[in-house]
């Protein structure tokens, strides 16, 4: 449920797949090299001292020829909830929620030292013990996400403590919209398994997100859709099937009011 390697033991899998989900934690620090890294819809260039914070299923977009170098930490939520009585332990990490403004942080000197020599004691502890001691991976992985939430940018941490509240309901929406958006659609649905009203839940989305529910619901649908037309040579009509829509033709029309072209128009410009 946890392990530290070294990028150049994923580079080979990166270059015959350089667009993938992973379905756990992920946080890399580049110790050497650059080149450009993508998750979801937010690319950066990266070099020394940057780190990627990236949670589960979202779509990573490498570049085929990355020369970069690091420490690659992955860990599942259930290795630090089987310890820890919180619930929400990881919320407490801006640079971990899915509305977090960027998932690249740049480390000033002292802190990218520092998270370097505990990646590496890490990676020692789990390769040099044949029966690790899962308290001391904990400690060392609570006290790595602890020291890059100082990197977070000014004020965030303060913010974040105003709107507790909120964001209790906004992390767990942005969830299960990222893994049921293509089944589910109606912002009743979300507000159910929340336990609010559909009006409130409208609100608070609005006051954190920028949009209404619905809005960032179909959002949702349209990147995906936009992956598949991009990375796939699925046809529109089973790219519609995969979404969930009861036909193609309702399908096609939804992009294009969000788009302005159609799924066939929108694969024709960027796959010419």
């Amino acid at each position: 449920m946890v392990d530290v390697i070294g990028l150049e033991e994923i580079r080979e899998g990166v270059r015959r797949s350089p667009v993938h989900r992973f379905n756990f934690y992920s946080i890399i620090l580049i110790t050497a090299g650059d080149g450009e890294v993508a998750i979801n819809d937010c690319s950066c260039h990266l070099g020394t001292n940057h780190i990627i914070c990236a949670i589960p299923g979202e779509v990573w977009h490498w570049h085929s020829h990355t020369n970069l170098n690091g420490y690659f930490l992955l860990f599942e939520e259930k290795f630090l909830l089987s310890f820890f009585n919180d619930r929400a332990f990881l919320r407490n990490f801006r640079y971990l929620q899915a509305e977090r403004s960027s998932p690249f942080l740049k480390l000033p000197n002292e802190l990218f030292n520092r998270v370097k020599r505990l990646l590496a004691e890490m990676k020692t502890e789990i390769n040099d013990h044949s029966e690790q001691d899962h308290h001391i991976l904990r400690a060392m992985l609570y006290e790595t996400l602890m020291l890059l939430n100082r990197a977070c940018p000014a004020g965030e941490s303060d913010n974040r403590k105003d709107n507790i509240k909120i964001i209790r309901y906004i992390d767990p929406f942005v969830r299960m919209v990222d893994a049921e958006c293509t089944f589910h659609r109606n912002t009743q649905y979300y507000a159910d398994k929340l336990c609010i009203s559909s009006n409130y839940l409208n609100k608070i989305v609005h006051g954190i997100l920028g949009s209404s529910a619905k809005s960032f619901i179909l959002t949702k649908v349209i990147h995906e859709a936009e992956r598949l037309l991009d990375y796939t040579t699925l046809s529109e009509a089973e790219i519609a099937n995969r979404l969930h829509f009861d036909n193609s033709s309702y399908f096609i029309r939804l992009f294009r009011k969000h788009t302005g072209s159609t799924p066939g128009q929108y694969r024709k410009r960027v796959k010419p």
